[in-house]
């Protein structure tokens, strides 16, 4: 359910702001406009929130800001203690994942941001099909997240990478589970949702999918 790649996140816990920052050359468009990209999805989200993938609680901040009460799930340890030690006691944050986790009652709004790529195809629309039982008509799922226009958007990018050197990025493209716009659209359809697309940087969709 994406927690093979808990000891990345173990290993990246420390320097994950940094390279969110624009530090790391090799990710840097992938995370352009990343605080634009977090207040995106935070002003779109109301009531209740879930949030998956708290990392080091970034986008949870930003939730809190708008008065909003934000139940959050994070199955690397060291990611959810630097959050933890970051917002205090204005979240309540949990071990979890996007299938496996403790649902709040009464949720109006899932997030989360640059995490939802750990999950194989099969996993998402699972993960969907969960989250189409329990938010109620109107209730919304807001991720961003990268998400590649079709399958030739996303070999282009790979091959931009290797191209540039940026090996670790390329390996990253290969190994993770990134899917695109028409992929995403099927599966949220399936179960309940329409769902609209803004595009932030070249990686980097908001994808806001409302319960029919």
């Amino acid at each position: 359910m994406g927690t093979e790649f808990n000891d990345l996140f173990e290993k990246w816990a420390d320097s994950y702001d940094s390279t969110v920052e624009g530090y790391d050359v090799e990710y840097k468009e992938v995370f352009r406009n990343y605080e634009d990209i977090l207040e995106e999805v935070a002003n779109k989200a109301s009531g209740t929130v879930l949030e998956f993938g708290v990392g080091t609680g970034n986008l949870t901040k930003k939730l809190i800001k708008y008065g909003l009460s934000v139940y959050g799930v994070e199955p690397s340890v060291s990611m959810r203690n630097i959050a933890k030690d970051k917002l205090g006691d204005k979240a309540t944050i949990l071990a979890g994942d996007f299938i496996q986790f403790d649902k709040p009652e009464n949720v109006d709004t899932i997030v989360s941001s640059y995490a939802f790529h750990h999950l194989t195809n099969q996993e998402k629309e699972f993960a969907f099909s969960i989250y189409g039982k329990f938010l109620q008509k109107g209730g919304k799922i807001v991720f961003a997240d990268t998400i590649f226009e079709d399958e030739k958007a996303y070999d282009k990018m790979v091959e931009n990478a290797k191209q540039k050197g940026y090996s670790n990025l390329a390996k990253d493209l290969q190994t993770e589970y990134y899917t695109t716009k028409d992929a995403i659209r099927k599966m949220l359809e399936k179960n309940g949702f329409v769902v609209e697309f803004t595009r932030c940087n070249d990686f980097v969709l908001v994808m806001e999918a409302t319960k029919l």
